[in-house]
């Protein structure tokens, strides 16, 4: 019989359950922090607002710059959490796998890669939407890994 893996115990944080986006509090804790790692991860991709936006679901402006300019108090719903936890899955699997120089500039390159043909990644997601990122988190999860 296989046994499951014993999760890491790592000091203030729980690796028994992932959180519960159907929970509005929980998703009211959860939001402010996941603003902020977004808008840093945007800045540190160089992307533009309408990418970011995109990333985002295709948030209003409007909505965006709220949330840039008072994150906390924000509750975001459980497809934008879900958007950021795969943006900042992508950028730990690209700084895990590539140096810290191409690790943020490979979202932005051309990739001759068959999942993208030629265009850049951040296409690729704007295009797929949720599906392409998750798409791009498991290659890029499957790369770091040796699979």
């Amino acid at each position: 019989m296989a046994t499951l893996p014993v999760p890491p115990i790592i000091a203030g944080y729980s690796f028994d359950r992932s959180p519960n986006l159907a929970d509005a509090g929980e998703r009211a804790r959860l939001s402010p922090s996941s603003i902020k790692a977004f808008l840093n991860i945007a800045k540190k991709w160089e992307l533009s607002e309408a990418q970011a936006r995109g990333l985002l679901g295709g948030i209003a402006s409007s909505t965006f710059h709220a949330w840039k300019t008072e994150p906390r108090g924000r509750r975001l719903d459980q497809d934008t959490l879900t958007r950021i936890s795969l943006v900042i899955g992508i950028y730990k699997a690209l700084h895990i796998y590539f140096g810290k120089p191409w690790a943020d500039r490979w979202v932005a390159l051309a990739n001759r890669g068959p999942m993208f043909a030629g265009q850049a990644p951040i296409d690729y997601m704007l295009r797929q939407g949720q599906p392409g990122m998750m798409q791009v988190r498991r290659m890029l999860d499957a790369w770091r890994g040796g699979r």
